[in-house]
């Protein structure tokens, strides 16, 4: 490190340039999940990929491009520490509404036993058993409904054994804590009215999700926003903000201290890369040069 920091120190000359490293194709267009973070005076490149928290195991691949990016980085950044057992085990902590809010006081009887039925009925579960949870989280619940098959993993889960067997460092952005704020933050009352409305129309939720899908294994990037900015989720533009605009002006302002000592490979949600206020647009104002890279 000291080197590098004496090499660059010609900076005021004009003279500091970013250290060559393996080269890996540019995409043809921006529709790619993999992107290059460099410039701003890295001497190294960084890695953005955008991932699918829930997927049949077969569906999840990785192109020899991801594994070569993975494999020059020092660190692995997910949105969560997903190798620290206190952030798996601290979610049973936090999955829990305050106040001793329950699922009943937020529903009418007629909307609760709607809700009652269709998890006995379609879930085999009993919600009494969840009485406490916050609407949005009963929401994993049902995505395993949505999908054809019966081995899944997600995406991020995959890429952290290739981490874990180069031994690379694994950290995130984010606290389990952190995450249940900001579900705190999304008023009960309207998480209910989700939860609810999905599951009345669980068949077009269903075809949404194939959708989305479809989109991330295509990897058609320019097809995500739509999808989220689609009337028939129901998702508000506050929940919007709390959950993708605000967490990613957040993780820019850590890349920020991050970038300059570490070159990384950071794996988040798909939908954390797209529109104005995502992690490719927010990283380019800051002066990064973002290129897309082949990824097939």
């Amino acid at each position: 490190m000291k080197y590098i920091l004496a090499i660059c120190t010609l900076v005021i000359f004009g003279a500091c340039k970013a250290q060559p490293g393996v080269s890996i194709p540019t995409n043809s267009d921006e529709n790619t999940l993999l992107w290059e973070i460099s410039g701003k005076g890295l001497t190294k490149p960084s890695y953005l990929f955008g991932t699918f928290h829930l997927m049949c195991r077969e569906d999840i691949h990785f192109s020899k491009n991801l594994t070569t990016a993975l494999a020059e980085v020092s660190e692995v950044y997910f949105e969560m520490d997903l190798d620290d057992p206190s952030n798996t085990l601290g979610a049973f902590l936090f999955m829990n509404m305050k106040d001793g809010k329950t699922l009943k006081s937020l529903y009418t009887t007629e909307e609760y036993e709607r809700l009652e039925r269709y998890f006995k009925d379609s879930l085999k579960m009993n919600l009494s058993m969840f009485q406490k949870m916050k609407p949005n989280f009963l929401d994993a619940f049902l995505f395993p409904k949505m999908m054809p098959c019966k081995n899944m993993s997600g995406v991020e889960q995959e890429i952290m054994q290739l981490a874990q067997k180069d031994k690379k460092e694994i950290k995130g952005f984010e606290t389990i804590a952190f995450q249940a704020s900001v579900f705190d933050s999304i008023p009960y009352e309207e998480q209910a009215k989700e939860l609810l409305t999905t599951i009345d129309s669980i068949n077009i939720y269903g075809k949404y999700f194939d959708s989305m899908l479809n989109v991330y294994k295509t990897q058609q990037l320019s097809a995500i926003e739509p999808l989220f900015n689609n009337p028939k989720i129901n998702m508000s533009e506050g929940s919007m903000d709390l959950l993708l605009d605000k967490r990613n002006k957040n993780w820019v302002a850590q890349l920020k201290k991050i970038l300059p000592g570490s070159n990384i490979f950071m794996a988040v949600g798909a939908g954390h890369l797209v529109g104005e206020n995502g992690l490719i647009s927010l990283l380019k104002k800051e002066g990064y040069t973002l290129r897309p890279l082949l990824n097939k």
